[in-house]
């Protein structure tokens, strides 16, 4: 072989291996630019049982999808505080995120079905409400290009108070930390004077004076350390509000066939165990309120029967805001119970 055609043949095969290196290069950097990376925001802390729950979602659809989307969660609101979360993900500035449905009360009624006094105060009933109102409640975040994943219930609220709490006339003129419209009207009802107060600001909110009283979950007290500013909960079990994580449409349908089914079933997998974690974090926190010093109630003839009176007329109220929607809601919930 002359020099010549044996150096032709070195050239040729050194190119042939440059063009497969450079092949498989190209293979793997498309590879890694193929993984979709969603960031996600939640207010809550991570020792709340939403977030143990939101983070085991995602880790489930990193599972489920061979990474090809992984989800950061980002607890406490430290990547957007909660009023902006669901705007946030309406215009595409993050892809998902946690927000508490009845927050979205002054846009349509109908999200803050959960939160009405006795409608529905058990788990069971709460189920039953679900899904009397998930189809309405879909179609109505569609309009605004939102997919609905899933929800998950917080635990009964009760009425957490520095002295115990006999008769509605104990909570007037308190001032009362309210977290949504429900929540608000409960307190102007009751004589109260409701503080909008988010999660995270709830011991610095008791600690300088500006609530003294507030209705929330036993999960929240749990969480908030109550014991270390209360020393009463009545166990008032007024209705169970749920979290719902809603995604982006655009984004939500830029992801594959193949994906976009991982992220459904995922979901459908954080919603039972959501449920079910929300049963048993209500008797272990309670537990730890009584661990702690806190006394646990249930309220009494009197004031069970002002509350009731207060629940009938928020249902009124709520009823007339939601129009035919609500109606037909109440409808189809009536008609499950059956």
């Amino acid at each position: 072989m002359s020099f010549y055609r044996f150096g032709h043949e070195l050239g040729h095969k050194f190119v042939t291996l440059s063009l497969v290196a450079a092949g498989l290069a190209a293979t793997l950097n498309a590879s890694a630019q193929a993984a979709t990376e969603w960031d996600m925001p939640t207010p809550y802390g991570d020792r709340t049982f939403h977030t143990v729950n939101i983070r085991e979602f995602a880790d489930d659809v990193r599972e489920r999808t061979d990474g090809e989307l992984d989800i950061t969660v980002h607890a406490g609101g430290s990547l957007i505080a909660h009023p902006e979360i669901k705007n946030s993900v309406r215009r595409g500035i993050v892809p998902l995120g946690e927000v508490i449905m009845s927050r979205l009360a002054n846009e349509n009624a109908i999200f803050e079905v959960d939160s009405v006094p006795y409608l529905a105060s058990s788990y069971d009933d709460a189920r039953t409400l679900w899904e009397a109102s998930q189809e309405i409640i879909g179609e109505e975040l569609a309009k605004q290009r939102l997919r609905l994943l899933f929800t998950v219930p917080w635990p009964p609220q009760g009425i957490y108070t520095q002295e115990k709490v006999e008769a509605i006339d104990d909570l007037e003129n308190l001032k009362m930390r309210a977290y949504n419209k429900s929540s608000e009207r409960l307190a102007q009802l009751a004589g109260a004077v409701p503080t909008q107060i988010e999660v995270p600001d709830i011991p610095t909110a008791f600690s300088t004076g500006r609530v003294d009283a507030m209705v929330t979950s036993p999960a929240t007290g749990a969480d908030t350390k109550a014991w270390d500013y209360l020393e009463h909960f009545n166990h008032a079990q007024l209705w169970l509000p749920k979290n719902m994580v809603i995604v982006n449409e655009q984004a939500f349908s830029r992801l594959d066939e193949k994906t976009r089914q991982a992220v459904l079933e995922a979901a459908d997998a954080a919603q039972q165990r959501g449920w079910e974690m929300s049963r048993k974090e209500t008797e272990d926190a309670l537990e730890v309120l009584r661990d702690n010093g806190i006394t646990v109630s249930e309220p009494s003839e009197e004031l069970a029967a002002s509350l009731e009176e207060i629940g009938t007329t928020m249902t009124e109220e709520w009823r007339e805001r939601a129009g035919e929607q609500g109606e037909q809601i109440i409808e189809n919930y009536r008609e499950l119970q059956q």
